[in-house]
């Protein structure tokens, strides 16, 4: 009996052993252990290491269909000077803002970007195509991301990879235009695009130039007119075989044609508005958000880079909801461009790993486990350069709840504005609360704001209080504990005037304790675009405003309406002590389109118990935690409860034996 009783309690340390084995993941114990392998956001080696110590470009001209030759750099790895002759996986970029250009007698490309040089390291071949109408490349834009510039992109994909040196397993990266030119080309379906990189990208064109109906009139004319500079007068690298440079000007002459991009679309102020030079609907045809069907057809890997501070902030997530790709997100709390150095080399340092784990699992098979991971990372601004990641499995978040905070009466003795109310949880019980405002024209968030071109500083935003100053503010008491939104706060204003039109803008902001207040995010919307429809597309249950000429209404004046948009998301704790606010202004000069009038209307703003204004903020519930990671708590769980079931059983059996023995 006694060996019996051995052989049992042998067995159960055996059956547990095996049991914790199969819990244990390899990579894991290599990685605690000897830290050879690790694959996990913002960390990566031992999968796949530098290889290469150098590169050789080439350029050459590539004939599409209509015969428009387009010019194209060819950059591949090499070691010691020599380049590698086996084939190789190949990303590649199509350039709005030339592949290459020359200063001071020498060409510069896109090895000048670390990330680039990253990939070429890891045995990426590096392609960068010059648009049509740009840069070397022949040929006049008629637009932006057409139709003939995606086929381009899906000819140019199949021609690398039949190429002796491509191993056919094609990517695309790249940001901003360059961002968006994948999802145009993804829609195409190209068999050999293998995954994309979007960076920093769009979603709805309309949605972005004239949000809500108020016109980004200067973004569109100095990006307008940096790419006429950039297409006429800056002059591109020549290709190789072009020594004389006279292809070079034959195309920088057929530049001079392209469409003028301020001059022609700014006359377009509803999203079914025709241009009749080419034909098109621009903010019907020229977007990812009109190809959602193509794209997910494609089933082509995208991974999604966007930042908080960005232009297109709510276009990332539009997309992460629409495409059903295998696909990934991640929102940083950084700009289009980053300019702050700190913010930009934790943002790059990030994006360069991210990039090559992401083309090293879909283009060269890697499994680094990439695919396992949360698809959501986002950052939480604790404070300005104060992050903190955490990850989702959704968006929006399953522990937001949204949370009315309404307009009231002041005064919350935070700032001389132009009535200081107070902004607060509690509906209002007057009858006949309301807010008078005499537009003043000269409101501005100024010159470096997330709109200024896309080259706004995320923290450069100045102190807004002297501008809040000339405009209608809600403000909290100081908070009693750390308050974190995250999400797509939205506002809802019951408003009138004394005009029959007007821009109204909602921006939200923390006011520290030492009464800064910090820019965080904002909305807008002109009055007569009011009409909410049905989306053509999930809106994440935001707002949509189709934007038809059909869905004007001009305001009566004195009249009240309800005026519902969103602001862009945004994920931030709002510390002890600081405070909300929520400014309504009906300008932002510097920054969007004017309706200025002479003498300037009076607007109404409505917070009484029948026309309650307020805000909707997205609040993270603290107690509630965000979903864990695959197989991290869930393994530890099944675990322990092994042990405890097989340590029962084994005193179980030890005691019948020995009662029987007995």
């Amino acid at each position: 009996m006694i060996k019996h009783l051995k052989n049992i309690q042998l067995f159960s340390f055996l059956f547990l052993l095996c049991i914790l084995l199969a819990f244990i993941n390899p990579a894991s114990v290599l990685s605690a252990n000897n830290e050879e392998r690790v694959s996990e956001f913002g960390h990566y080696h031992g999968y796949s290491e530098d290889i290469y110590d150098s590169w050789i470009r080439t350029s050459l001209y590539v004939s599409m269909r209509d015969g428009i030759k387009l010019a194209v750099d060819i950059i591949r790895p090499a070691k010691n000077g020599e380049i590698e002759q086996a084939p190789l996986p190949l990303v590649w970029t199509h350039n709005r803002y030339r592949r290459a250009f020359l200063h001071q007698g020498k060409v510069i490309d896109m090895t000048r970007s670390s990330y680039v040089r990253a990939l070429l390291k890891r045995g990426y071949i590096i392609g960068v195509v010059d648009i049509r109408g740009a840069g070397a490349s022949f040929g006049r834009s008629t637009g932006v991301f057409t139709k003939e510039e995606t086929q381009d992109a899906y000819e140019i994909t199949e021609w690398f990879a039949v190429q002796s040196w491509c191993n056919g397993n094609i990517g695309m990266f790249g940001g901003s235009y360059l961002g968006i030119t994948q999802i145009m080309a993804a829609s195409k379906k190209p068999p050999h695009l293998k995954a994309i990189f979007p960076m920093v990208a769009l979603f709805d064109l309309y949605e972005f130039s004239i949000p809500g109906g108020v016109f980004r009139d200067d973004f569109i004319r100095t990006w307008g007119a940096l790419t006429w500079q950039l297409d006429t007068q800056d002059i591109a690298a020549p290709v190789d075989m072009d020594t004389d440079q006279a292809l070079l000007k034959a195309a920088i002459a057929e530049h001079q044609h392209n469409l003028r991009l301020f001059e022609s679309v700014s006359p377009l102020r509803f999203r079914n508005s025709l241009h009749k030079e080419t034909g098109s609907y621009p903010f019907q045809e020229w977007q990812p958000a009109s190809h959602i069907q193509e794209i997910n057809e494609s089933k082509i890997p995208m991974y999604l880079w966007c930042g908080w501070f960005d232009s297109f902030t709510r276009d990332g997530f539009q997309m992460y909801r629409n495409f059903n790709n295998p696909r990934k997100i991640v929102m940083g709390a950084w700009s289009h461009s980053p300019k702050d150095p700190d913010v930009k080399t934790m943002e790059y340092s990030i994006y360069t790993l991210e990039q090559i784990r992401w083309f090293d699992y879909w283009l060269k098979g890697i499994d680094n486990g990439i695919m396992n991971e949360a698809p959501i990372h986002y950052q939480v601004i604790n404070t300005p350069k104060d992050f903190k990641w955490k990850t989702s499995s959704q968006w929006p978040l399953l522990n937001e709840k949204p949370t009315p905070y309404y307009f009231n009466a002041g005064p919350s003795e935070s700032i001389s504005s132009i009535n200081d109310g107070r902004l607060t949880t509690t509906l209002p019980v007057d009858k006949e609360g309301k807010d008078d405002y005499k537009v003043d024209f000269s409101f501005t968030t100024g010159t470096s704001t997330r709109w200024d071109n896309a080259t706004g500083g995320e923290f450069e935003y100045p102190d807004m209080t002297a501008n809040d100053q000339k405009a209608l503010t809600y403000t909290t008491a100081p908070l009693d504990t750390d308050l974190e939104i995250t999400g797509h706060p939205i506002v809802h204003l019951w408003a009138s005037s004394t005009a029959t039109d007007g821009n109204f803008f909602a921006y939200l902001e923390e006011i520290d304790s030492q009464g800064f207040s910090h820019y965080l995010t904002e909305g807008t919307l002109r009055a007569s675009y009011r009409s909410l429809n049905d989306p053509p597309y999930d809106t994440l249950g935001l707002p949509y405003h189709r934007g038809f000429k059909e869905d004007i209404q001009e305001l009566i004046p004195g009249t009240p309406v309800e005026l519902v948009f969103d602001l862009h998301p945004i994920s931030n704790v709002f510390n002890k002590g600081n405070r909300l606010r929520v400014t309504i202004a009906c300008a932002d000069k510097d920054n969007a389109e004017t309706l200025e009038q002479s003498p300037p209307p009076t607007v109404t703003i409505y917070r009484n118990a029948d026309k309650a204004s307020y805000i909707l903020l997205p609040v993270v519930q603290a107690l509630i935690d965000a979903p864990a990671q695959p197989g991290a708590d869930i393994s530890l769980f099944y675990i322990l409860l092994i042990v405890i079931v097989v340590v029962v059983l084994t005193i179980i059996l030890t005691l019948y034996l020995r009662k029987k023995s007995n």
